[in-house]
Order: C-alpha cells, then sequence, then structure tokens
C-alpha cells in the first residue's frame, strides 16, 4: 500500500498545515528557528494531520480550523518527539540527526517546551473551547504515560500495562485528531464517536506494529538497534506473546527480576522472539484494530475521503517502516 493513495485527496492541504508550522518560528530566536527548521526538514508523513483534513473534509468542516488543527497536532507530535529523543539518548530519528544530538539538554527541552506553547496557541486559535479541553487533556495523557512507562513497565510482562502504555503513547492523540476534526464539523454526536473510535483502533494498530518492526524491521530503516524496546526493559506486545507461549524461558523469567538489564540475555531474547512466531500473532491483533476501524467507515456515504481512510487504515499494516 502506497502512502501517495491516501495522501492524494489532501495533497494541497498538507502543504497549508506545513506552511502554519513553519510559520510558528517566525517571531523566535534565530537559533531556535534553526531547529524548528531543523525538525520540519526531517518530515515525516505527516499522519495525523491527513487523517484529521480526510475526516474534517469528508464531514464538511471548514479547511481554515482543520489546517490549524493540523498545524497544533503535529507540532505537539513532534514536542513529544524532542523530548523522548532526549530522554532516550536518540541521536538519530528517521536517518537524521535528532536535535539533542546537535544541542545541549537545556537548549533540547526549552525547544521541546517551545513547541508545546506554539501547539497549544495553535489549538486555541480554533476558537473551539470543548476541542482546547481535549487538546490539553491528550497532552497529559502523553506525558502521563512517558511516567509510567520510566517507572513502573520495566521489565513487566502484562498486557493490560502494555495496552495502557500504547494507548497514551500513540493513539490518544490519533484519537483526539480524528475527534477533532469531526467536533469542528456539522456531524452528529454518533458520527464524532465513530471518527473517534476510528482514530484510536487505527492509532492502536499503528503503534503494534511499529513494537512488531522494532523486531522485524530493516535496522536501517527503524533508524536504531533491532529489539531496542527490550534492551530498554519494555516489554512489547510480539515479547508478550512469546512469554506467554514460553514462560520457561531464562530469559522471559529474569525479565521482572530486572533481567532485561543483562544485554547479552535480552539479545538472546530478541533472537528467540524473531525465530518464533509471537510477531506474526501480534500482527493479526493489529489488523483486528484496523477491520474495527474500517467498519466505522460504513455508516459513511461513498467519497474520494472515505476512500482515503480505508486506504490509511490498511496502509498501517502494511508499512515497513
Amino acid at each position: 500500500m502506497n502512502a501517495v493513495t491516501f495522501l492524494s485527496p489532501v495533497t494541497e492541504e498538507i502543504k497549508l498545515v506545513e506552511e502554519r508550522m513553519r510559520a510558528q518560528a517566525d517571531e523566535s530566536h534565530p537559533d531556535l528557528r534553526a531547529a524548528l527548521e531543523h525538525l520540519l526538514a526531517a518530515g515525516g508523513k505527516r499522519i495525523r494531520p491527513t487523517l484529521g483534513l480526510l475526516v474534517g473534509n469528508m464531514l464538511g468542516a471548514p479547511l481554515e480550523k482543520l489546517v490549524t488543527l493540523g498545524a497544533a497536532v503535529e507540532l505537539l507530535h513532534t514536542a513529544t518527539l524532542v523530548h523522548d529523543d532526549l530522554i532516550d539518548g536518540s541521536l538519530l530519528r528517521r536517518g537524521m540527526a535528532t536535535l539533542n544530538a546537535r544541542w545541549s539538554p537545556p537548549a533540547t527541552v526549552l525547544t521541546g517546551d517551545y513547541l508545546f506553547a506554539r501547539a497549544a496557541k495553535l489549538a486555541a486559535e480554533t476558537d473551539h473551547l470543548p476541542l482546547m479541553k481535549l487538546f490539553s487533556e491528550t497532552l497529559a495523557t502523553i506525558v502521563n504515560g512517558e511516567l509510567t512507562q520510566m517507572f513502573t513497565s520495566r521489565g513487566l510482562i502484562n498486557r493490560d500495562n502494555y495496552y495502557k502504555r500504547i494507548y497514551a503513547k500513540t493513539a490518544s492523540l490519533f484519537e483526539m485528531t480524528s475527534r477533532s476534526a469531526a467536533m469542528v464539523s456539522p456531524a452528529s454526536e454518533a458520527t464524532t464517536e465513530a471518527m473517534r473510535d476510528f482514530g484510536y483502533q487505527i492509532g492502536v494498530a499503528f503503534q503494534i506494529v511499529d513494537d512488531i518492526l522494532d523486531f522485524t524491521g530493516d535496522q536501517s530503516a527503524v533508524g536504531k538497534p533491532l529489539g531496542s524496546d527490550l534492551l530498554n526493559g519494555l516489554v512489547t506486545l510480539p515479547a508478550i506473546y512469546y512469554a506467554e507461549a514460553n514462560p520457561d524461558d531464562v530469559d522471559v523469567v529474569s525479565l521482572p527480576n530486572g533481567g532485561w538489564t543483562n544485554n547479552d540475555n535480552m539479545t538472546r531474547l530478541v533472537d528467540h522472539i524473531r525465530a518464533s512466531d509471537a510477531s506474526k500473532k501480534a500482527m493479526l491483533e493489529a489488523e483486528q484494530h484496523v477491520e474495527r476501524a474500517l467498519a466505522r467507515l460504513e455508516a459513511i456515504e461513498p467519497c474520494a475521503e472515505r476512500e482515503a481512510l480505508e486506504n490509511l487504515a490498511k496502509y498501517i499494516v502494511d508499512r515497513k517502516v
């Protein structure tokens, strides 16, 4: 599935989102402007603003509000990545140097803070109070999830913890984006709820696939060592499936007791998971979420945007990076 198939109805609008994002640096410190240019040049597929534009256009929302919302969502997403890379000590993202690889930790933190502030200002420019509340609640969910992951999730083999983590980390922002686009349109409450759930389901699928690619992907494309989550003590869905099928594996048994700090043991466990059918089982689960998302579109009249949303949902489980 080619990304172009779901981008084509909103190619021009995405350019407007990019312009709105770049404009946020206009009055800032020259070094901050350079940092924002670096971050925006790193690109990405802009899946979140694309989701908002497709849902909003499908439901008749005003374009200006969708562009503002798209820029707010993508700046929020970018800000979380800036801080994540610093926390994780990542030096590369999408094959480009991260901000913290080029700047000091204080400057990197402040850049992330600035992006959060500009994202909040853009959300306020929609002049839609429920949307602004949802925006701030989503940011709190993301940060709370990061703290939970940091303090209570290391070495934990627990499905409930995993699903809460991926909701906070990824699905909450997809959910907010599709729900917000419906909220600024003349759609009914039932349609808005359907769009919220569509965003939620594809967000969960997106993170599950990310976690599968951490084991199965091409290391140069993924941009970090394979199995890096496990090497950091984070037990994702493929590892959970493997642990459920192999509860007596010595490396699985060691995980909750700090075994994840032993690099040799974890490298061996990564190899065992890669050789098992755990990733296949996890992919079936991701596909079930996509099926649920597609079911949410059935009540919508056929149109170019609906077809693009269907392609977007399918792309999530077909992607290689």
